[in-house]
């Protein structure tokens, strides 16, 4: 495991050859699988579990409040909801994650806002994120 300082990874578990760049914040409760790397300026919220081989590009944001009674939950986490991300998924930079599931094999463009679960193989970008092709392959 490589985490680059400064960083501020707290209550978590990090996987074998886990990279985790500068400037990240990983909070509790979140999972991450082996040979994931996390880039720069990423933050990763409570309730996320990442699986393995993933690519979490720079400042990419996991988002755990949805604002359900129409402002911020204020810390009271029976309003918060888990992200599941599955193995061998690519994130590019500057993306927003929603609580959301995403399966195994997929590509997030940069820049997408991912606010339904994915649950088919593909390249999605967009606000809100939708997909665009196959993966060739």
């Amino acid at each position: 495991m490589t985490i680059i300082a400064p960083s501020n990874v707290y209550d978590c578990v990090l996987g074998d050859d886990v990279f985790v760049g500068p400037f990240v914040e990983i909070q509790k409760n979140v999972r991450i699988g082996n040979r994931t790397r996390v880039q720069s300026h990423s933050f990763i919220c409570e309730f996320v579990t990442i699986g393995d081989d993933v690519f979490v590009g720079h400042g990419v944001m996991f988002v755990n409040d949805t604002f359900a009674t129409g402002g911020p939950a204020r810390g009271n986490k029976s309003l918060w909801r888990s992200t599941t991300i599955g193995n061998d998924v690519s994130i590019g930079s500057n993306a927003t994650i929603l609580p959301v599931t995403i399966c195994d094999k997929v590509v997030i463009g940069a820049g997408a806002v991912v606010t339904k679960d994915i649950t088919t193989p593909g390249i999605y970008a967009g606000n809100p994120a939708r997909k665009m092709r196959d993966i060739d392959g």
